[in-house]
Formats: structure tokens, sequence, C-alpha cells
């Protein structure tokens, strides 16, 4: 490395929870700063990026997503990360990585491994990166297969646990893994299914009764959830069959849950786990604690209750699926409570619910009126569409700041000036060789590197155009704006609960209810117009998803 680099940030990762606890990330930074120290390279403390606990196998690391935004606003000179795997653990991401660097002005380094700066060095860490992945999906592959096989011959080895009921007794030298029933637990599962299939108890009676008996679940609670029970009346191991591979993984970002999305959290997992179907599981014998006909009388009451359960009979609510809590994230639910003459609906939030959790409620916001909120929100959304300039305007606020404010401008600022060095560069090495100060084939060796780099330049530009030319588009759906709201007015005149809900679809994110306001988040139509068919406005695509911190808001106070 040249005496004339100064700066340089650090990158590690560990991708499981035992190394994370064994502070092998802690050594890794150390080494690191170590090999900084030594070659006189300054490296702030905000410039060290760790990644715990995250796969190489993906890109999406809140880590390396940091250093890459830094690394691209920033002129840094070099990146030092101790071996290429610890990178990416994909040939292909390295190489990728590696590239996105470079093209910004900056080397990366490894400690264990070729410095990355020749194209001899790169394509070695490009190999090394590919040896990796076949090492990593040929030891999956043999496992998964390994298990698949076991599980077919009746080996309980793979189902590395037991559920409430029998314990898990693991392989020795002498015999394999085994099912062993606990009496006591057995008794309870016994009674359990029995009070179901012939007593007619409720999930949640059966949960408060084994809460009280002082036992505890097989993860060590005293505090029976209703989801434990019901899992336990669908799991056929009670009858003696086992089951393997009732999930699988698939590559898909998994989405995120209502809290998460409030808060603008994102996840870093690039896949998920899935149910298999049904045909596709591997049963394995083990000892059975209910018989047969029992267990299948619970399964026809279970889908007995699923099939007339009294949700299915209920009409949707208008805000159903769009209320949520302010203060604690969780969503509003309707409930009803009967008076002396009539019947009336509310919207009651999850974390206030005391049955929920074992230390009681954990939110207290106080119910709402359905009625009363439902009235207020689609009189507001009526009023907005008699409007449309509050949304125009605010189309017109987010160009004016992504034009002004956006990365993108930066970044084109950058490549600009890249581009000027570059043909700068270029005009430079042909007046040598007019001046005779270089040969025909000094200039032959020396000018392929640099008509490159300015064509990948001239790439970079051309594609940052088309991105910018995009937002012209989305304003030009300002010019139709009229068009589309007044078909939307049109049919939130119309009476029928369902329409009201595709409007409100359209329109409203989500409506935030808090203990002294209520808070609702528009979305701004994306379509140009909408179809003159009901049935295809229910599914047109007009989220847009804009980030939390610049939504079109309006607080509508409300009277809880």
């Amino acid at each position: 490395m040249s005496s004339s680099m100064s700066s340089a940030a650090i990158y590690a990762r560990v991708s499981s929870v035992r190394q994370k606890k064994d502070e092998t990330i802690g050594s890794q930074t150390a080494a690191l700063r170590a090999h900084a120290e030594q070659l006189g390279l300054d490296v702030p403390d905000d410039w060290v990026f760790e990644d715990e606990g995250h796969s190489g196998a993906t890109l999406v690391r809140p880590a390396l997503e940091r250093l890459r935004d830094l690394v691209a606003g920033v002129g840094i000179d070099v990146v030092l990360c101790y071996s290429p795997d610890r990178l990416a653990r994909k040939f292909a991401y390295q190489a990728l990585l590696i590239e996105e660097f470079t093209r910004a002005g900056t080397r990366v380094e490894f400690i264990k491994g070729p410095r990355g700066d020749s194209p001899e060095d790169q394509l070695l860490v490009q190999f090394q990166g590919m040896f990796a992945e076949y090492e990593k999906a040929q030891i999956m592959e043999r496992y998964r297969r390994g298990k698949t096989h076991r599980a077919k011959t009746g080996s309980i080895n793979v189902l590395s646990g037991a559920p409430f009921g029998y314990r898990y007794l693991r392989k020795n030298t002498h015999t394999g893994a085994a099912y062993e029933i606990v009496e006591h637990e057995a008794a309870l599962v016994v009674e359990l299914f029995r009070r179901y299939a012939d007593d007619g108890a409720s999930i949640a009676e059966l949960a408060r009764w084994l809460s009280g008996s002082g036992v505890p679940t097989r993860t060590g609670k005293h505090r029976w959830d209703r989801s434990v029970i019901w899992g336990m009346l669908h799991n056929p191991a009670y009858a003696g069959r086992a089951v393997f591979g009732k999930t699988m993984i698939v590559h898909e970002s998994p989405a995120l849950n209502r809290i998460a999305r409030l808060q603008g959290r994102s996840t870093p997992r690039a896949s998920k786990t899935v149910d298999r179907p049904r045909s596709e599981w591997t049963e394995i014998p083990v000892p059975a604690i209910v018989s047969e006909d029992t267990f299948d009388r619970v399964a026809q009451r279970l889908a007995d209750n699923k099939r007339f359960a009294s949700r299915n009979s209920r009409n949707p609510s208008l805000l159903q699926g769009l209320a949520a809590c302010a203060a604690c994230g969780y969503g509003y639910y309707r409930a009803s409570t009967r008076t002396t003459n009539k019947k009336i609906h509310y919207y009651r939030c999850l974390g206030s619910d005391d049955y929920r959790y074992e230390g009681g409620r954990v939110c207290a916001n106080k119910p709402v009126r359905a009625d009363y909120l439902d009235t207020v929100v689609w009189d507001h959304i009526t009023a907005l569409l008699t409007q449309p300039q509050l949304i125009r305007a605010e189309i017109n606020k987010r160009l004016d700041t992504a034009r002004s404010s956006d990365p993108a401008v930066r970044e084109r600022q950058r490549l600009d000036s890249a581009l000027a060095k570059a043909s700068s560069g270029i005009a430079r090495m042909i007046e040598a060789f007019g001046e005779q100060l270089i040969t025909i084939d000094e200039l032959r060796a020396r000018m392929p590197d640099l008509r490159a780099r300015e064509t990948n330049l001239r790439n970079q530009i051309q594609a940052l155009d088309a991105q910018l030319a995009d937002r012209e588009a989305y304003l030009a759906l300002a010019t139709d704006l009229e068009g589309f709201l007044s078909q939307l007015h049109t049919r939130a005149e119309t009476s029928t609960l369902d329409e009201r809900r595709r409007v409100l679809k359209l329109l409203v994110k989500d409506v935030l209810i808090g203990p002294e306001k209520i808070t609702i988040r528009h979305r701004i139509p994306l379509r140009e117009r909408t179809t003159s068919d009901a049935q295809h406005t229910g599914s047109t695509d007009t989220e847009g998803e804009h980030p939390a911190h610049c939504p079109v808001r309006w607080g509508v106070p409300t009277r809880v």
C-alpha cells in the first residue's frame, strides 16, 4: 500500500450467535486496527462497521449498508477486511462489492488473503469466494439429504426436541435417539384432549386450566398461551406419528409486522420459513399418548370451529386492518358490548388486553367507539377528495426535496467530476504522445483503461439520469390528479361498506389512534386513473410506500 493513503474504514462480520458470544468479531476488529496502525492509516471510531450475527450469503446487512453509503458519499482510501469470506460468502457478491468500491476510488484490502488491487488478486478473491460458496452449499445439501434419509428410515435423531408429554433421549454409542413418555405430563395431555373432544371446552378454558395446574410448558413458562394449546391439539405426535419437514426455507424477504413497519425498521434476512405441503411431510413412529380415534375427533372439532367461527359471519369494519395504536404499535380490533337496548361496536388495542400477556396489559390506550371513529375518518377522506390541490402540493414538495437533497444529486456531481478527470487524463496522454514524451506502446498500454473508465462513468451518469427522469413521470401524474380523484369521489358517494373500504385502501396507509388525537397517514395514488370496474379497484396497487418521515399527516382530535 502506498504511503499516500491516510483514511481507512474497517469491516468485520460474524454469522452465528455462538461466534457473537465468543467475541470473535472483537478479535477481527483488533487485528484490523493493528494492521491499520502498522500501515499508518487513520481509522475514525465511527468508521468501524461490525455485523454481528448476520450471514455472509446476503448483501442486506445493516453495517455493510452503512459502509456502502459512506464509500459512495465520502472519499475513503481503503476498506480493511479480515478475509474475503468476511466480506461476503458468495463470490459474485465479493466481486460486486469490490467493483463498487473501486468505482468510488476505494481499495479493498484483506489481512488474510490477496490484497485485491491487481486483476490477478481480484480473480483470486473471486475463486476463493466461489470455493467457499461451493463448500457451504455442499455441506448444507449433504446435511439436508442425510436428515431426510434418516427421517424416512424412522430415525428420531432428526427431531432434536420433544413436545410436552415426552422426553427426548439423545443417541449414544449403543442406541439411537428416542421419545420417552413423561407420565405426569402425559396425564395432562390425555385430559386436555378429552376435555376438548368430549366436554366441549374452549381453547381459552384449557389455557386457564393448565396455567392453574402449576405445571410449566415445555419452554419453562408457567403461563399457557392459547397458541400453545392450539399447536398441541394439532400435533400428530400425540397419536404416535411425529412429523419431520413441516416447514421449509425459501429465499424471499419476510414481511414486516406492524410494529416494525411503524418504527421504520427493515429485516436483514433474505429468506423466510414457510409451511411445506402436507403431502411432503415425513412421519416417524413414536409412542402414542392418545388414541387415533380421539385425535381424529379433536381434528374434526378444530376444522368445524374454523369453518363455523363467528368471525366468518361478521361484516368487516370500515377500518379493519388499517387502525393501529400510536403508543405500542399493536393493531386495533373490533369488539362489541350490549346495553339495555342496543349493541355497540368499538375498536380496542391488542396491547390493552390483560389476558394476552403474562405480565398484564402492555398499553393503556382506551377503546374507541367504532361508529364515531368511522365517521371521523370517512368525513375527512371525502373532504380530502374535494381538495386535490393538497395532494398536488405534497407531490411538488417531495419532488423539490428530492431534487435538492437527494443522494442521487450528490452522486451525479461526483460522477461529473470523475468523468472530467478521466477525460482530462485522456487528453493529457494524447498531448504527451504528441510531444513525444511517451511512446506509442505506452499509449496503447494505458489508453484502454482510461477509455474503459470514461465509458463506465458515462454509463453510470446515463443510469442516474434515467432515475431522475422517473421522478419527472411522477410529476406528470399530478396533471391528471383531478380526474383520478374525481373518480374516487364518485365512488366515495356510494353507501356500501365494500366500496368505502376500497376507497380507504387507495388513500389511507394506516390510522394511528392515540390518547389525545387520531393521525391519518395517507398514501399518494401512483396510478393515473382508476378502472371503471369496482372489482379491479380493490386490487389497484397504489401503495407507494414512502418513508415514515415524510407522510402527509393530519392530526384529527377525537374524544375517547
